[in-house]
């Protein structure tokens, strides 16, 4: 995602190595297990150590994956940004896998679901904040400052001497006895708020999930509550630590055009300004109004901190370009045979950055080799799998892969509050998003560790290969909150994603780490995430097979996981299952 954060996991996905792009797709036909058989030239696949554990599904294999990934990550695709000739390529290709592979289409009928995008550009890029206190006011520049935009879609927003209010971290959990909205009226008026949440700043493991990002920490929900409690504008304090990345991404990411889906099918209360401050900005600000923005930040981390209104007022006018367009989510599926109406799911999104053109005109094509030509890859292999298995599963299994995932999630987003299936025939979600590809490994990263009982069934498949889970190395990034199951889990169905493990057989964790940092560093959202015809497999088809079975387990048995006690999911999802079952 080229907002704010990356949204796919990509400082979890791996790759040792990479080379530069074959420059045409693959052509891919029936081999015989159904599996798209690479071209004449497609390479070969690095030789194994060692046998897996656990033996693989014969759909299952190095060929068909590497002829995947080398044509969905082709110059031919160019990127498979939405809207450009590339999702034509890209979502013709997925369709035709699938259709060769025996599945049926999985919306109604239909291969596809049409997704409605707004584009909102800010065209005043020189627009400042003006502040009025102490007797003055001051100005915040755009870019070095502030960054500021609309969520409203509308061409022009003023602000206009809006009272201005410190609410902490701008969160309101019941489920952990917090309100930072307590006792303060904020309907048109400012709200400032921190990132992340009282659990990382105090590192108390008892205060939310201590140094584990919750949904409360994330940038989204403090804007989407803000617009709930009636503000008509949120800023939020950034710092690197807590947010996770530097300014630099703020300001990258929120530069161009910002998309969405339309008010019209995504409703409820949107922002009429939105923005953050730098922290050197926004102690200004509190210094001018006679406040001490640290030790506010200090209280605002304590139970009990109750909100802080300034003598100062914001201002601020927005103009931006509007424009409308659609792009299409793919869906494809296979019928259970006892309880069709019920369904387990699979999803990894299609797109990418696309085609740019550099300031000395040079082209550059994104990708997107790893993120996430992997993750269709991997969906393809596991349903190719489930196609040619002897029997079919007892619930229906979709394979859902969304657009605009680097927009902000919006297929996803789309596909919830328009399914296919009804979210409480919906077992759970399986995301597959930017698959590392590193060697083999003793464990497998569960992001969002400490989520829900697809947890347990994970393990279970895992054993039999004698591996196991490891929580991710960094939870207060917040990264389940950046990747296509969260809005399945946002709505309260129980949502999984999983990366590779870092303790490799061969050189440990420390060379998992490794090969993480070096993809971040040099390939990720870059020109060379590309394919490499000399990948080692053995650890990723591995991987496979452990998402594969774990699928199967699901779709042939009559559980339904749920949340653990704790999550901030669990409410929906009892009460979605609650109404459905008439109580």
């Amino acid at each position: 995602m080229r907002r704010l954060v990356p949204i796919s996991l990509i400082a979890l996905a791996l790759s040792a190595c990479q080379s530069q792009q074959s420059s045409a797709p693959v052509a891919a036909s029936p081999s015989s297990t159904g599996a798209a058989a690479p071209a004449a030239s497609a390479p070969a696949p690095a030789a194994s150590v060692a046998a897996p554990r656990v033996a693989l599904a014969p759909q299952i294999n190095a060929p068909d994956f590497l002829a995947f990934d080398q044509a969905l990550s082709s110059d031919a695709f160019g990127g498979r940004r939405p809207g450009s000739a590339g999702e034509t390529l890209t979502t013709t290709y997925l369709v035709d896998q699938f259709k060769r592979m025996g599945l049926e289409p999985g919306n109604r009928g239909s291969w596809f679901q049409s997704v409605p995008v707004v584009s909102t550009n800010l065209t005043n890029t020189g627009v400042r904040l003006d502040v009025r206190e102490g007797g003055g006011t001051q100005t915040f520049a755009y870019g070095d400052e502030m960054i500021v935009g609309t969520l409203q879609a509308r061409p022009k927003v003023t602000l206009r001497n809006s009272p201005i209010v410190f609410v902490g971290y701008g969160i309101d959990a019941p489920q952990w006895q917090w309100n930072d909205y307590q006792g303060v009226d904020v309907k048109g008026k400012t709200v400032i708020v921190l990132v992340n949440d009282p659990g990382y700043a105090t590192g108390d493991p008892q205060l939310f999930r201590g140094r584990a990002m919750t949904w409360y920490g994330r940038w989204v929900y403090k804007y989407e509550e803000a617009a709930r409690q009636g503000a008509a504008a949120c800023f939020i304090v950034h710092t690197t630590g807590a947010a996770g990345y530097p300014w630099t991404v703020v300001k990258n990411s929120w530069s161009g055009p910002q998309q969405s889906l339309p008010p019209s099918v995504a409703p409820g209360p949107r922002l009429a300004v939105a923005g953050w401050l730098t922290h050197d900005a926004a102690a200004r600000l509190f210094a001018r109004a006679g406040l001490d923005l640290d030790a506010l930040a200090k209280q605002a981390a304590q139970r009990g901190f109750r909100p802080v209104p300034l003598e100062a007022t914001a201002s601020i006018t927005l103009d931006s370009a509007i424009s409308r367009t659609r792009s299409n989510n793919v869906l494809a599926m296979i019928k259970g045979s006892k309880y069709p109406d019920q369904v387990v799911v699979y999803s990894a999104h299609w797109d990418h950055l696309g085609t740019v053109i550099g300031p000395d005109g040079k082209k550059e094509i994104f990708h997107g080799a790893i993120d996430n030509g992997s993750g269709l890859s991997t969906l393809f292999e596991i349903a190719d799998a489930f196609a040619h298995a002897k029997a079919p599963p007892q619930r229906s299994v979709l394979f859902f892969m969304p657009t605009l995932e680097e927009a902000g999630l919006l297929g996803s987003q789309y596909y919830v509050a328009h399914p296919a299936f009804a979210l409480d025939k919906t077992v759970a979600d399986i995301n597959v998003d930017a698959w590392p590809i590193i060697g083999r490994a003793h464990d497998m990263t569960v992001i969002g560790y400490g989520q829900s009982q697809l947890e347990d069934d994970l393990k279970s498949v895992l054993a039999a290969q004698h591996r196991v889970i490891t929580p991710e190395a960094t939870p207060e990034n917040g990264f389940y909150f950046r990747s296509d199951h969260f809005n399945f889990a946002k709505a309260g169905v129980p949502a999984l994603i999983v990366s590779s493990g870092l303790d490799l057989l061969k050189g440990g964790r420390a060379a998992g780490l490794a090969a993480a940092a070096d993809y971040t560093a040099h390939r990720y959202h870059t020109p060379n995430d590309v394919f490499d015809p000399h990948w080692n497999l053995d650890g990723t088809l591995e991987d496979i097979q452990t998402l594969y079975l774990l699928g199967r387990d699901l779709a042939d048995g009559g559980q339904w996981p749920d949340w653990y006690p704790d999550s901030e999911f669990r409410a929906r999802r009892e009460a979605m299952m609650s109404k459905a079952a008439g109580k």
